[in-house]
């Protein structure tokens, strides 16, 4: 019986779409068309694959181009040639996660959630648009059209804010592509705001010497969307299929006649067992695993996923590109790379490396793999939270939300936190993304406008402790807490950040690119107030390694009092009206 189903999905393999009749665009030669599956198996009725079992797919259609860097791992660790200095000179920037999602004002993963009763997605659709039966995610990507969204002006506010970096959303789990996508017809530019996106965004940071990466978040879109394919549990619409279900031939003189549900949506895989049960848990994608009926599809899937990003990095020349995930890559089979084993990544790496060797003559871009280990080659991240200590082996992002990362009501919006935020991930040797979501209409309401600029004018003053600088020996110092160092709490930032009580004595610590120390109280001391820094005492092992000759305060202009007890460094806090949150000592 496998045989006979791997045999039928062959066969459908070298089928046309209906849409490659029409939008050749989207299937070149090196693009097989899409399997068909005209009959899926019984609901959670067949295992996964065995890992071990199978092995990695290589995707030798898709090209790395000439240069050093081939798809192995080996390959792009030995020919890499280390963190761009400008990374380190940046160490803060703006995650902008902003694409049709944020039409539903219901947080992140509305697309998803949207197929979910019960969930406010599925609440906030049946209200806005209707039943998803008839009208679904496709309708949402027909009607928006985000028109005060202005990334020229978006991206002076975030420069002003102190940023120096942007991290856009190409293409989220959604699979809808933000650009003029050359292998995807379900882009920004054929329907919705008829918008190149990313290209309005780049031109913005071009001419503002704004850096900009360009991520891709389609490799969860085969297991993620499998709520598309759902139908209500309960009411009125109940066992009514979602419109994940449609065919392309059910779009015969409909607005989405000749577009394809199918490359959207992808395909049912709800026979394998746990995929049923993973799309309606809050994240999680199925247990780890090989689609082993779907392998045409899965190197169909794959490989469109690889040309996606080529095509954006050969149109708009990014900083760096991002790919989301759990696993120590994207298609391992595990996490979210479930479904498949393929060496997709290491393919677009080597493509994006060798392309910009050929352009440049040099090489000062990364690829951000998310939560990869140390590799050569990589920038890995820290979603949420801060590590507790240094970790400085490896370059890496920390990346937050204000809110969620998708735009909902009631969001706290605090300069404090942000600022806090981005201390613990510099003392710490990371660089830090917080992203605020755009509202609907692409524009930023009040909330985020006045953070933001409050944030600007702390990075004005204190900027000089943030970029170019380097984690010292310990992050910081003050209260212990369960015998670990106070510090910010994790996940989204919201009220208990804004509310997060730190006091003058919690330090941070940064060291900056003239080899001055900095120290930061989280919290601003009174007037005259003494504030002891403890691992700058003179019998302290901690100590900087000589006598300190001169402390002042950024934004201070006068000089302060202090001195260099056993007990530590002792400085009175000055008279002052201008500092904000985090007082910064310089130290040398």
């Amino acid at each position: 019986m496998k045989n006979n189903s791997l045999l039928l999905l062959a066969t459908f393999f070298t089928l046309a779409l209906t849409q490659g009749q029409t939008r050749s665009k989207y299937l070149p030669e090196t693009l097989p068309s899409i399997p068909q599956i005209t009959k899926p198996k019984t609901e959670n009725s067949v295992p996964m694959g065995a890992i071990d079992q199978f092995e990695e797919l290589k995707l030798n259609t898709v090209p790395v181009g000439n240069g050093p860097f081939k798809p192995t791992w080996s390959s792009i660790e030995e020919n890499y040639p280390g963190e761009p200095k400008w990374l380190r000179d940046a160490k803060f920037g703006i995650w902008v996660h902003f694409g049709p999602q944020a039409s539903g004002a219901s947080g992140d993963w509305y697309a998803r959630r949207l197929y979910v009763d019960g969930t406010l997605a599925h609440k906030n659709h049946l209200k806005n648009h209707g039943h998803q039966s008839k009208i679904g995610y496709k309708e949402v990507l027909r009607d928006w059209n985000p028109k005060k969204l202005d990334p020229k002006k978006l991206t002076e506010i975030y420069k002003d804010a102190g940023a120096r970096f942007l991290i856009l959303q190409g293409v989220h789990h959604d699979n809808f592509d933000l650009w003029d996508s050359y292998y995807h017809p379900w882009n920004s530019v054929e329907m919705g705001p008829k918008r190149d996106l990313i290209a309005e965004w780049a031109n913005a940071c071009k001419e503002l010497d704004m850096r900009y990466g360009i991520t891709f978040q389609h490799e969860y879109t085969w297991w993620w969307w499998q709520t598309a394919f759902g139908s209500d549990r309960t009411g009125a619409f109940k066992g009514i299929p979602y419109d994940g279900n449609l065919k392309p031939e059910d779009g015969k003189g409909l607005w989405w006649d000749g577009l394809d549900p199918r490359q959207l949506y992808g395909i049912s895989l709800r026979e394998y067992k746990g995929v049923t049960e993973a799309a309606y848990s809050a994240w999680s994608p199925p247990k780890p695993g090989i689609y082993t009926n779907h392998i045409p599809y899965a190197k169909w899937f794959t490989t469109q996923w690889a040309l996606r990003i080529m095509d954006a990095i050969d149109k708009y020349d990014p900083d760096f590109i991002y790919t989301d995930g759990t696993d120590q890559k994207p298609f391992s089979g595990s996490g979210t790379g479930t479904g498949v084993k393929a060496d997709a990544m290491q393919r677009v790496i080597a493509y994006y490396y060798n392309q910009s060797l050929q352009k440049h003559g040099y090489l000062d871009k990364f690829s951000v793999v998310k939560f990869r280990n140390k590799t050569n080659g990589t920038v890995t991240t820290e979603e949420f939270g801060v590590p507790e200590k240094t970790k400085d082996h490896e370059p890496w992002i920390a990346e937050v939300p204000v809110g969620d990362w998708y735009y909902a009501p009631d969001f706290t919006y605090d300069s404090g936190m942000m600022i806090h935020y981005i201390i613990e991930a510099i003392a710490r040797d990371g660089n830090a993304a917080v992203c605020i979501s755009p509202l609907p209409d692409g524009s930023l309401d009040q909330g985020s406008t006045n953070m933001l600029k409050e944030v600007g004018k702390w990075m004005k003053i204190n900027g000089e402790a943030v970029y170019g600088s380097y984690a010292w020996k310990i992050p910081g110092e003050g209260e212990i807490t369960n015998g670990k160092l106070k510090m910010l709490p994790g996940g989204k930032l919201g009220k208990q950040h804004a509310a997060f009580n730190f006091t003058p004595q919690d330090i941070r610590f940064t060291q900056g690119k003239d080899g001055s120390l900095f120290a930061f109280t989280m919290a601003i001391p009174q007037a005259n107030e003494k504030v002891i820094i403890k691992a700058l005492g003179t019998t302290s092992e901690k100590v900087v390694g000589k006598k300190i000759s001169n402390v002042s305060l950024l934004g201070y202009k006068k000089s302060i009092d202090w001195q260099q007890t056993e007990q530590g460094l002792e400085i009175t806090y000055p008279k002052t009206y201008n500092l904000k949150t985090a007082a910064v000592f310089k130290i040398d």
